[in-house]
This record gives structure tokens, C-alpha cells and sequence, in this order.
């Protein structure tokens, strides 16, 4: 009788020690699978042409139906995310918001969504899901971890979200617009969760319209927290952006066109 009594509490033992194991192994490592199956709406098409994609300084380029992004495995987040935005992208249809997954597409595995839990910052979109509702697809694939860096609550509702309206304001009068942002990846950035996902303490974001020979740019770089200044007071030269980042933005374009439109930081074309 105390044999079986013994060999039974092993067993229970036993799968009390497999529903812990398989508990902890679903809460750190289970991605749900991907959940943005391809359609076939492009709204206009989405896909940047090749001048206004920027260079690379982890040769990590991920490309999606809906953007595209370079990201860092050292700072677990992407060092750009670039996309087109015109005026028949902006919808209000009614999307369901989906989970948080890793980015299928990178390859050293993009950081868990579980990084920001408790850690008083926002999951904040690069490429945002208010951009992107035209079509399921396009919608969930700003739902990859691989779009979102930590973010101050204020920041991410408040000065960084007037931005992003702007630029709505923007694309609705202008056409197609070529955006390009994320955060400024630097040395000594505080870190957040197991992964040590980095927290920018300044973002950046580029506008520009137009083609290879006549294009206009206008560039913003925001510290991450609250202010109620006006977007105009953090208008910066491109030039300025490549030398806080490494990046080299419209690297295809001739030196001299590049040169041109790089050096300054106005919003002459841009009204705001």
C-alpha cells in the first residue's frame, strides 16, 4: 500500500513538474503563428521605391507587403521603418486589434512583446497601425514586434502622435508620401526586460514626396517625452539625422540632388 501511495505521488510529482515546464516554455518562447495572411489590396500600392530606401548599418533589411525596416538585433528594435502613405491609406474601417508577435522575417528573433510588460513604457508603433487599416493584412503587420520601440506614455499620446496626424494632414494633400522613422540607437540607452531592449532617448522621422530628379523632404527629431512646443521647433537638416544615426538616408540619389535637399531644415512646401 505505501509503494503505491509513493508511486503516485512520483507521478503527480512528475506532471506537476511537465505543466511547469510547458507553462514557463508557452509563457517565454510560443509565438503565435503569423496571422497576416497575404491579400491582394495594395491600395494604391505601398512598397517604397528603391531611392527611398535607406542604407543599412546591421545589413538586416526585412521586407513586408505594407514596409519595410532594418532592424538591430543589439538594440532589439528596428533602426528605421519606411513606408508610403497616400491618401486612399487613410481609412476608418474597423479593425480588431491583434496580439503582439515576433517578426516572422528576422532572423535573429525580433523581441518578445513581453520586454515592456512593467515597464512603464508604451509599445510604440513605428509604422502606425492608424496608417495601415485599409486592409487586414497591412493592419496586423504593424502588430510585429520588429515596429515597436519603448516609448514615454506622454510621448507616444501627446507631441509624437501630433506628428503623426500631421503627417496624415499631410499625405491627404500631397498624394503619395515616403516616411521614414524610428528611434536614434545610440551607447548607454536604458534598457527594458531579459532581452535588454534599448529605450531611445530621442526619434526621429523623415517626410519626403516626389521622384528621383525633384523630391522635397522635411525632417523632424522629437526627444522622447512630452512638450507642448510646436512641431516647427524640432524641424532638423537631414544631414544632421545621418550623423545621430550612422544612416544614410536616399543613398541611391545623386550626390548633388541628395546634397541639396539634405543640408537644410525648413518646411518651405510643407504647411503646417
Amino acid at each position: 500500500m505505501m509503494k503505491f501511495k509513493n508511486r503516485n505521488k512520483a507521478v503527480y510529482s512528475l506532471l506537476m513538474i511537465g505543466c511547469i515546464v510547458v507553462f514557463w516554455a508557452i509563457n517565454n518562447f510560443y509565438t503565435p503563428a503569423t496571422y497576416s495572411p497575404k491579400d491582394d489590396i495594395t491600395s494604391g500600392g505601398t512598397k517604397l521605391p528603391s531611392y527611398a530606401i535607406p542604407s543599412s548599418t546591421t545589413a538586416s533589411v526585412v521586407t513586408h507587403e505594407h514596409f519595410s525596416l532594418s532592424y538591430s538585433e543589439r538594440y532589439e528594435q528596428a533602426e528605421w521603418v519606411a513606408y508610403v502613405l497616400k491618401k486612399q491609406h487613410l481609412t476608418y474601417d474597423d479593425r480588431k486589434r491583434p496580439y503582439f508577435v515576433e517578426d516572422p522575417k528576422v532572423k535573429t528573433k525580433s523581441a518578445d512583446w513581453r520586454n515592456y510588460k512593467g515597464s512603464g513604457y508604451d509599445r510604440g508603433h513605428l509604422c502606425p497601425a492608424g496608417d495601415r487599416r485599409f486592409s487586414e493584412q497591412a493592419y496586423n503587420e504593424t502588430f510585429y514586434t520588429s515596429n515597436i520601440s519603448p516609448q514615454n506614455r506622454d510621448f507616444n499620446a501627446g507631441i509624437w502622435n501630433r506628428l503623426e496626424m500631421q503627417v496624415r494632414r499631410w499625405a491627404k494633400k500631397k498624394g503619395a508620401l515616403f516616411v521614414i522613422t524610428g528611434g536614434v540607437l545610440e551607447d548607454g540607452l536604458e534598457q527594458i526586460g531579459e532581452e535588454d531592449v534599448d529605450v531611445p532617448r530621442y526619434y526621429y522621422k523623415i517626410v519626403a514626396t516626389g521622384n528621383e530628379t525633384a523630391i522635397k523632404a522635411v525632417a523632424f527629431l522629437i526627444e522622447g517625452k512630452e512638450s507642448s512646443q510646436p512641431l516647427d521647433r524640432f524641424v532638423v537638416p537631414i544631414d544632421e539625422l545621418e550623423k545621430r544615426t550612422g544612416i544614410d538616408f536616399f543613398h541611391e540619389l545623386p550626390d548633388t540632388i541628395e546634397a541639396r535637399f539634405e543640408s537644410t531644415a525648413n518646411l518651405e512646401g510643407w504647411p503646417m
